[in-house]
């Protein structure tokens, strides 16, 4: 990335993180910009220069309707696009892409485009969530050299960040709505758009939204993740638990899966790093899921510092229950049509895998959206240096709940030319439910062998 592609940094230090201690919080003066010249969460509160990044305004909780289903509605339904990117055009845009968005107009001259809408930067958590990441900004502290947290709660660690590694971490532990049931399918399409769908059920709770969790005794586990396979029927009744630890390295992630053939409950240490996705034909990795996933531990973190860019976003169209899914799976890529990018300001983090450690990925380079830290793009390089595969998130505000996420991830494979299509839901009986309570022991290898019955 050329220096010149680079905004301000101020108070960044460009550095990744080597240390073998403990990372030191921010000073209270710091810590007070959050909510004053930042946003609660950590962003650059104004806008750009030229006006085409918005200051940041919380959108409101209102701002469209939910159907019965719990679909919302677009708030920005009438808006049409400014302009569109394409192969024919791409040069005079390309200080603002990443170098995956780049290569994907080299890799679908014909079909690949990217429709450019106004910006709104309207992402906003609870109040509750608001105060803890300002506690955590003056109390949060990285451990063990990095790959785990001290005095954190709720969610982003480290909203004033000062290494790659943790704007890393507020990846991981960013707010999605403390716990949420949902429905959701995989595609991963052939070069010739043929596809099947896989269908999954997922259960996924915070540690601080469980009826049975101890604030004065929290332990390691930051999450509980549940994901049953419920179509098609040679994979139906498979099922993965996940205990996700805050310090995987002192304590490595707990995961195991039920087979429903096989009728047993097998740990699966597999399920981490690069071992293969769930039901994805070898097009993701298991720390692919959610972007990014998983402990920290074998890549270098050098944070780069802070860019504008087009970044998919307000994806309301995409996830509207009026499309099929054959609308959305299209040969190569998703139908982009359907997609909506925006100028964004985004933080540029570089992984580079450790000498001594291995990973599919040799380097991996971060995109992580500023008023979220969610990651927008990803960017896969194997073992000889060469661009492998893409990631692209299209994040939407669940605005009645107050939850940044996403509507769809992809993960485009630029050799082999398949993808990967995860999270889509337009054809369910309902959309996300915010709000899933259990407890504890709904989250043991006990459960499993009821929830894998098909």
């Amino acid at each position: 990335m050329k220096k010149s592609r680079m905004l301000m940094q101020a108070g960044v230090l460009g550095l990744s993180l080597m240390a073998t201690g403990v990372m030191a919080a921010v000073s209270a003066s710091e810590a007070a910009k959050l909510g004053t010249t930042l946003t609660p969460m950590g962003a650059e509160k104004a806008g750009n220069a030229d006006g085409s990044i918005p200051a940041w305004t919380p959108m409101a909780k209102n701002a469209g309707t939910a159907d019965a289903k719990g679909f919302l509605s677009n708030p920005y339904g009438n808006e049409k696009p400014l302009f569109t990117i394409t192969a024919q055009n791409v040069e005079q845009y390309k200080a603002k892409l990443a170098p995956g968005q780049y290569a994907m107009f080299k890799r679908y001259p014909e079909t690949f485009k990217m429709p450019v809408y106004p910006s709104h930067r309207g992402a906003t958590v609870p109040d509750e969530v608001f105060a803890a990441i300002k506690q955590n900004a003056t109390s949060t502290k990285l451990i063990g050299e990095g790959n785990g947290l001290e005095n954190f709660q709720t969610a982003v660690p480290f909203p004033i960040p000062q290494s790659g590694m943790e704007v890393i971490w507020n990846h991981i532990t960013r707010y999605r709505g403390g716990s949420v049931t949902r429905r959701v399918t995989q595609a991963t399409p052939q070069p010739n758009g043929s596809y099947s769908l896989v269908y999954f059920q997922d259960q996924f709770v915070f540690r601080d939204k469980m009826k049975d969790f101890d604030p004065k005794n929290p332990g390691n586990v930051l999450f509980y993740f549940k994901q049953s396979v419920t179509a098609p029927a040679r994979l139906a009744g498979t099922v993965l638990l996940v205990h996700e630890t805050l310090d995987q390295v002192a304590e490595p992630r707990q995961a195991w899966i039920y087979n429903a053939g096989q009728r047993r409950v097998r740990r699966a240490p597999q399920v981490a790093y690069d071992g293969p996705g769930t039901a994805a034909d070898g097009l993701r990795t298991s720390d692919n899921l959610d972007m990014f996933n998983g402990a920290p531990d074998r890549y270098d973190w050098k944070l780069e510092g802070k860019m504008e860019m087009f970044t998919a976003q307000d994806s309301y169209k995409l996830d509207s229950p009026s499309l099929k899914y054959a609308d959305i799976i299209k040969a190569g890529h998703i139908n982009q049509d359907l997609a909506r990018y925006e100028l964004r300001r985004v933080w540029h983090v570089v992984a580079t895998l450790k000498p001594g450690q291995r990973h599919i990925y040799a380097k991996r380079d971060f995109y992580i959206d500023e008023d979220t830290w969610q990651a927008a793009v990803i960017d896969h390089y194997d073992g000889r240096g060469q661009l492998w595969r893409v990631a692209e998130a299209h994040a939407q505000n669940y605005y009645d709940k107050q939850v940044p996420w996403y509507a769809l991830e992809t993960l485009y494979d630029l050799q082999s030319g398949r993808y990967l299509a995860l999270g889509m839901k337009n054809e369910e009986k309902q959309a996300y439910e915010f709000g899933f309570t259990a407890t504890t022991a709904d989250f043991t290898p006990a459960a499993l062998r009821q929830d894998g019955v098909r």
